[in-house]
């Protein structure tokens, strides 16, 4: 992809120096997989049917990215997935400077240069007969895709249409939210009232009433000059915090606060953060246009100010791609 202005409203930074990355090995131009020790291409990726992270959803995850070779706030990430193992009270069996590898060379196989990694902690099974979890032996495995995008670039500057759904998030009570979870059922049932309604995605309540998050993004609404991100109820992104960052560095209004369905209705400006794609403008909310209908001010600003980052390769650790991938991860 071709970092190029797409639009009146959003202009992209330069592409900056590509990687010197390596040629895929084969079988492997679609993705890889890091499963039971082993690196496979992503189509072969198995779990087992038994294991409690399908049947319960007891796992939790870290979506990390590459852009340029890098791969962005990975000490960052890794102690947010440690966090996530010991609020579940589930072991992890790697090492963070172990997973570290395992991405990079996740990323390496595929030559990739801009990549999508998810890393992965399931709780494994207990032994035939058992439902006693404290017997589970937990596993880890990861997967490595091209780059996603939320919304594709050339058309971000035309913005999301967002639904905001009457369905309440996980209450805090029940998961905590501070553990990148896949409880995600409210979210798969959300997107499915927004598509019905007519919309591109959506963003779900919390028992107070007010916006949380939605399916992996968090969201940010420019109410009376001042940019208003969710406080509580929901996951404290990676992408959140780096916005959060760089709007104070900017020196842009911006504050940790109850944001209600009527205040981002009303906004002036609303955008998702995530990973998949970084500042997202949204131009529309339940079919009302937000203000004219095009990103504004401190979206452009931001979604310009992050990219700069991530093509200067900021808070970045470098992939070797001429690295040698231990054999036994191949074998």
């Amino acid at each position: 992809m071709s970092l190029q202005d797409t639009g009146p409203s959003l202009n992209w930074p330069e592409p900056g120096n590509r990687a010197q990355t390596c040629a895929p090995l084969p079988g492997f131009e679609k993705g890889s997989a890091f499963i039971d020790g082993r690196i496979v291409p992503i189509e072969e990726a198995r779990i087992p049917l038994l294991d409690w992270g399908f049947l319960r959803s007891d796992a939790f995850q870290e979506t990390v990215s590459a852009w340029n070779g890098k791969v962005f706030r990975l000490d960052d990430h890794l102690a947010r997935f440690r966090r996530s193992g010991e609020r579940l009270r589930m072991p992890i069996r790697y090492e963070p400077a172990q997973i570290r590898e395992i991405i990079h060379a996740l990323v390496r196989v595929c030559g990739y240069d801009k990549a999508y990694v998810q890393i992965i902690n399931t709780r494994g099974r207990p032994p035939i007969g058992s439902r006693d979890l404290r017997l589970c032996e937990s596993r880890f495995q990861a997967f490595c895709m091209p780059y996603m995008w939320l919304k594709p670039p050339e058309l971000q500057s035309l913005g999301m249409s967002l639904h905001i759904s009457s369905r309440l998030r996980v209450p805090p009570a029940s998961a905590d939210p501070m553990v990148k979870h896949y409880h995600w059922l409210d979210f798969e049932m959300g997107l499915l009232d927004a598509y019905d309604a007519g919309c591109e995605t959506v963003v779900l309540t919390d028992s107070d009433g007010n916006v949380a998050e939605g399916p992996g993004f968090n969201i940010f609404a420019a109410v009376d000059g001042t940019l208003v991100t969710p406080a509580r109820n929901m996951l404290d992104g990676m992408t959140r915090r780096t916005v959060l960052e760089l709007a104070r560095r900017l020196g842009l209004p911006v504050e940790e606060a109850p944001l209600s369905p009527e205040m981002v209705r009303g906004a002036s400006e609303v955008f998702l953060t995530t990973t998949a794609g970084g500042v997202v403008p949204v131009t529309s909310v339940d079919g009302k246009a937000v203000a004219n209908g095009a990103p504004g001010n401190f979206t452009t600003r931001l979604h310009a100010a992050y990219w700069a980052l991530r093509e200067e390769g900021a808070m970045g650790d470098p992939i070797d791609y001429s690295a040698a991938t231990p054999e036994e991860w191949l074998g």
